[in-house]
């Protein structure tokens, strides 16, 4: 197959997160998450293909870093309204996961975003905080923000977030 004019390829890496995941029900969400940030545990493989890290961690908030590239560009030449949801997402749902104890997980049940700015490649670092606003033993509760480099808000976010038991893994 012929390269098309101005073609450009992206390569993504991470680490093959199988020993994170034997380690997920023994650890609460703060030191799961602690040991991600540090990088004694890897990151979730998403995180290669979005540009983000784990920046900070403590119990009800977690913070992560996006660098955003012209490859999550949208057909109008910004970045996608997907790859602020998703960095929302997960930092809203990291900071759920630090509030859980061991043997406890979570999903998204809904998020609702607001987009207030547009964003573009160099709009980076973005910053993404989570914060828990009600814990709860089967639903809890978090709100986001993301920032651009100059400190403006980009995009805020609600979230619910089903709790659950981890199952053993039966293989």
């Amino acid at each position: 197959m012929k390269a098309k004019s101005g073609e450009r390829e992206k390569v993504v890496k991470w680490r093959d997160p199988a020993g994170a995941l034997e380690q997920l029900p023994l650890l609460s969400g703060l030191e799961y998450l602690k040991l991600m940030a540090s990088g004694e545990l890897p990151g979730a493989p998403i995180a290669g293909h979005l540009n983000m890290d784990v920046a900070e961690v403590s119990e009800g908030s977690v913070t992560f870093i996006c660098n955003p590239e012209e490859s999550h560009y949208n057909p109008i030449g910004a970045v996608h309204g997907g790859l602020v949801c998703a960095l929302l997402d997960s930092a809203l749902g990291c900071a759920a996961h630090s509030t859980l104890p061991a043997g406890m997980g979570y999903t998204s049940i809904e998020i609702k975003v607001n987009y207030l700015r547009p964003v573009f490649a160099d709009s980076g670092p973005l910053r993404c905080t989570g914060r828990v606003t009600k814990p709860g033993r089967r639903v809890t509760f978090a709100e986001g923000e993301v920032v651009d480099k100059y400190g403006k808000v980009v995009a805020t976010a609600t979230s619910s977030l089903l709790v659950f038991p981890l199952e053993p893994d039966k293989s």
